[in-house]
């Protein structure tokens, strides 16, 4: 086919354009292509993820409610799973919640506490703080004052107000009112007026004559 001088010029620009730019821009292509198709199995891997840990959390729901001998080997056969598994999921760290409160209920306190040390001790942000309060409860429960305290440290900003309430319970139980007393004071302050948990906490000051 024959071309005009307009159209052979035209032609040599791009194809000089491509001898200078044609691997660069392939290069490109090829990396785009990559990370978008990297980015959809990473997409299908996290979906599957979530849905393998979804029925794992579900047994271990289900085993919590049971009231057979062999509940308690269910719900740590269902979170050995999904420490081991699905660490990183959502359903792990609440499983772990679960399934303290399951064996907690069936006096495996040793349990209890290991599936809420494990979870502190993790990146799921939101529910380490839940976990360091059932802690310092359950050491509460068996007068292990100074672990329940050590739990009650570096409190967040939105668990302040917990932390000093579950730290004057702590403190009242050594035998210590005026450190009690300091500590729900500060509970008070944080928590606010409108509260619901306020009114508790002054009640557990007047028991203490104020």
């Amino acid at each position: 086919m024959a071309y005009d001088l307009d159209e052979q010029e035209q032609l040599d620009q791009i194809k000089a354009w491509w001898n200078k730019y044609g691997t660069l821009v392939l290069t490109v292509l090829i990396i785009a292509t990559a990370v978008v198709g990297g980015w959809r199995a990473w997409q299908w891997y996290e979906g599957h993820q979530s849905s393998q840990a979804r029925g794992y959390f579900e047994a271990l729901e289900e085993a919590g409610r049971s009231q057979g001998e062999e509940s308690v080997a269910r719900i740590n056969a269902a979170m050995k799973t999904l420490r081991s598994e699905y660490a990183a999921t959502d359903y792990a760290a609440r499983g772990a919640l679960v399934a303290a409160s399951a064996l907690a209920a069936r006096k495996d306190l040793s349990g209890a506490r290991a599936q809420l040390e494990w979870l502190s001790q993790t990146k799921h942000a939101a529910l380490v703080p839940v976990s360091r309060l059932r802690l310092a409860a359950l050491f509460l429960d068996q007068k292990e004052y100074e672990l329940a305290l050590a739990q009650l440290k570096d409190a967040p900003p939105s668990f302040e107000g917990l932390f000093a309430d579950r730290r004057g319970d702590v403190l009242a139980a050594q035998g210590k009112p005026a450190e009690a007393k300091k500590a729900w004071n500060e509970a008070i302050g944080t928590l606010g007026a409108t509260n619901p948990l306020t009114p508790i906490v002054k009640l557990k000051l007047d028991a203490l004559g104020g």
